[in-house]
């Protein structure tokens, strides 16, 4: 956690983001373009995004039920859809899903945006994928923008989560998480726990400065 602290308060840093996001960034995948607006997480500056595309791209999603829960720039939905599956991106911030449903009718990749802090105005009750890539620093989020990278104090965002999922996965439903190694994945696996949740870890990619963790959750 201090280690991101550093980081993200360096004023360097902070003067690139400024710099870098003072308008909409387009970021590709594979033919699927996105423009990304500055109060959506930062798809260009992180490799989070990029790690599940290539982790989720050998998947076979043709006609699978598929939820991406807390979508921002929504280019793993939009490559889901590209696969073939149904699919549903949530968010809570309104900016990125305007962004979103623009990027699906320019790409011609129907989906399902709905706004949504975590389950809570979702009606489809099971899913084949949910996939999360979660905000998992321990503050108070300020801002909308904020809630891309911020838990809560208390980590909050995972206790509400964790209590809600049971609710939204059937048997053959893989829940599909993605941490750093710089977050306190001790204390969100101890919440998991709690509420009859299991982490497997299914990829380990060394970054520069970090370790991403793509993880299973059962029940």
């Amino acid at each position: 956690m201090r280690n991101y602290i550093k980081k993200i308060t360096h004023p360097f840093l902070k003067l690139g983001l400024q710099l870098y996001y003072y308008k909409p960034r387009k970021y590709c995948y594979e033919g699927i373009c996105v423009k990304v607006h500055p109060n959506v997480f930062p798809v260009h500056l992180t490799s989070s995004t990029k790690i599940l595309l290539d982790f989720i791209k050998p998947f076979d999603l043709k006609n699978k039920t598929f939820l991406e829960l807390g979508c921002g720039s929504g280019i793993i939905s939009l490559w889901a859809k590209k696969k073939g599956a149904v699919v549903t991106a949530s968010d809570i911030n309104q900016i990125a899903l305007k962004y979103l449903k623009a990027a699906s009718v320019k790409n011609e990749l129907a989906i399902n945006c709905i706004y949504s802090n975590l389950f809570d105005n979702i009606k489809q009750k099971s899913f084949d994928y949910i996939v999360i890539n979660p905000p998992y620093y321990p503050k108070q989020a300020k801002s909308v923008k904020e809630q891309a990278w911020f838990c809560g104090e208390n980590f909050e965002y995972f206790e509400l989560l964790f209590k809600q999922i049971g609710s939204f996965k059937k048997p053959v439903t893989q829940i599909i998480m993605i941490l750093s190694g710089d977050c306190d994945i001790k204390t969100i696996k101890a919440i998991a726990k709690k509420n009859k949740l299991t982490f497997f870890v299914l990829e380990k990619k060394k970054q520069l400065f970090e370790t991403i963790y793509i993880y299973k959750i059962e029940t």
